[in-house]
């Protein structure tokens, strides 16, 4: 399922022609700022790394990457940023605000390319999407018919839906603006909801008793490169209480949330090299306008909508980029 959006602010384009290619002999270095851990963002790294080979980038002949990994805690961010400035490599590649925001705060020469952030001017963190400004560009899943489509298509899955946990992490900048999409949503379709915080590991017992002793019918989880990490405890959770999920990510419906919507991040990864080899060749990322997505896929896990005892109707069904049996 796609929604039509602004793909290229100004009508600009960052494709490189088909036949640029690396400059021979020369080495060039990437700090990669990780959310969480190798085998979680396995998917997005090897993505990235495959943008970089159509564009002559190869590991191992005239490529480094230098990876650090917050493992889940978002209070890493800031350290880990401050190593990868230390490195001093080309450009840094991030996603997410806060690590984008921490990557900003560690330096302001060396330039920075996130793959997926949520509204970067509101932020902080460019000055406008057409013309960013200082050295932090890449891609944006800002669209703000976003956050309310998510709460329609769960109430057309579960129509008696008036009661929604909100899952959210009160420390993305982000949140705030992505909650107020909701919340109009869920006025106009007649649902309450209950934001329950998660910051990090030690929040979530404390989430899933809050979120137990509310009963609600269903569970939506806020976009949040942080609580992705989490996706194993929170939809194991969401199984053992059978609880229906709206998630932003396709990765919690692949670990058994029942559904998912949202812009193909491992597209906008992919993507991320081209804003990446465009800086390494000599144009400056205060120039290069942010993009938004132009892929979106929708996800149903058929098998945890049968557990649920739900009956997906045609119509939600018809819609669907991928069934997971």
């Amino acid at each position: 399922m796609r929604l039509i959006t602004l793909a290229v602010v100004l009508g600009l384009t960052l494709s490189p022609l088909a036949g640029e290619t690396q400059q021979a002999g020369k080495t060039v270095t990437i700090g990669y700022l990780g959310n969480s851990s190798p085998s979680l963002e396995s998917n997005a790294v090897e993505a990235f790394r495959e943008g970089l080979r159509q564009l002559g980038y190869v590991e191992g002949h005239n490529l480094i990457i230098k990876y650090r990994w917050a493992e889940g805690q978002q209070e890493r961010s800031a350290v880990l940023a401050a190593e990868l400035v230390r490195l001093k490599p080309d450009v840094i590649l991030t996603s997410g605000s806060l690590g984008t925001l921490a990557a900003k705060q560690a330096t302001q020469s060396i330039p920075i390319v996130t793959a997926v952030a949520g509204d970067p001017v509101a932020t902080g963190l460019v000055s406008s999407l057409a013309k960013p400004g200082g050295n932090v560009t890449g891609l944006t899943t800002l669209n703000e018919e976003l956050e309310g489509k998510r709460l329609e298509i769960f109430k057309q899955v579960v129509p008696k839906l008036s009661r929604v946990t909100v899952l959210l992490n009160p420390a993305n900048p982000f949140t705030t603006i992505a909650l107020k999409g909701t919340r109009s949503a869920a006025e106009a379709l007649g649902v309450k909801l209950q934001p329950v915080e998660v910051r990090g590991t030690n929040d979530l017992d404390g989430a899933f008793a809050t979120i137990k002793a509310a009963r609600p019918q269903g569970l939506i989880v806020i976009p949040d490169r942080f609580l992705l990490t989490y996706r194993a405890s929170i939809v194991q959770f969401m199984a053992k209480n059978r609880l229906p999920g709206m998630f932003p990510f396709r990765e919690f419906s692949q670990e058994g949330g029942l559904m998912a919507y949202g812009p193909d991040t491992t597209d906008m990864y992919r993507h991320a090299a081209t804003y990446v080899a465009k800086i390494l060749r000599g144009a400056k990322p205060a120039d290069l306008p942010m993009e938004q997505p132009t892929k979106f896929e929708f996800v149903i896990n058929m098998k945890t909508a049968k557990a649920l005892g739900l009956t997906i109707p045609p119509s939600v069904l018809g819609r669907a980029d991928e069934l997971i049996q």
